[in-house]
């Protein structure tokens, strides 16, 4: 496939058939993820490739949590989890809204399950020490996230970069084994979408790039 077609037709896929993702397929998407670029080239990734049933259903309690609350904000009219406003609900309101358990077993019940973290004593956080949450540090891993997902709708897979699991990070580490120091970066449910979507709704450029300064006029197609 031509680049920007890929690129225009990666889509966020959580449905997928029961056609298998063999090790080799696997191999071929992370072979041509790892030229993205990481901050001095450190690559300082580490992917885990679950299939295992019981690791699949120690997912889901870990999932559940931070789905319900984000669940109970969208239904509330907020933007769920977000750093600069605070949640009006109560944790009985939380508590009350209802997760589908399907939602939840589409994405650990996947073909496969990749996991991706990211080695902390590798990465430059420029931003550690601002009054906010980092993000600097995403920079280094997830262009390769976004590269597997490219390599996949190439090979005619589809997947999605899931975070809920993330609040439960330590839980997460115990259960894969994995060192204090690898940050959860995303799980990416993988395989052959029920549906391939072709046409995706995006806002169009001038909507958000603008010249020179924040209140500067919306990039031209001149």
């Amino acid at each position: 496939m031509n680049l920007y077609d890929v690129m225009r037709t990666t889509f966020a896929a959580r449905e997928f058939t029961d056609e298998p993702v063999p090790d080799s397929v696997i191999r071929t998407i992370l072979d041509n993820a790892r030229f993205a670029p990481s901050g001095g080239n450190r690559q300082a990734w580490r992917v885990i490739v679950v299939r295992e049933q019981a690791t699949r259903d120690a997912l889901v309690p870990l999932i559940e949590p931070t789905m319900q609350r984000y669940m109970a904000q969208v239904g509330a009219g907020e933007s769920p989890w977000n750093t600069i406003n605070e949640t009006q609900l109560s944790d009985q309101q939380i508590a009350a809204a209802a997760v589908p358990s399907e939602l939840i077993h589409k994405l650990t019940h996947a073909p496969v399950v990749l996991f991706v973290f990211v080695d902390l004593a590798y990465v430059a956080s420029f931003d550690r020490h601002l009054d906010r949450v980092g993000v600097i540090s995403g920079g280094s891993i997830y262009p390769f996230v976004w590269n597997i997902l490219l390599a996949a709708r190439h090979e005619g897979l589809g997947g999605t970069p899931t975070t809920f699991i993330s609040a439960n990070e330590t839980a997460l580490q115990t259960l894969l084994g994995v060192p204090e120091q690898m940050a959860f970066a995303a799980m990416i449910p993988l395989g052959k979408p029920v549906k391939q979507l072709t046409r995706l709704s995006r806002k169009q450029v001038d909507e958000f790039a603008v010249l020179e300064r924040w209140d500067g006029p919306a990039l031209g197609s001149s």
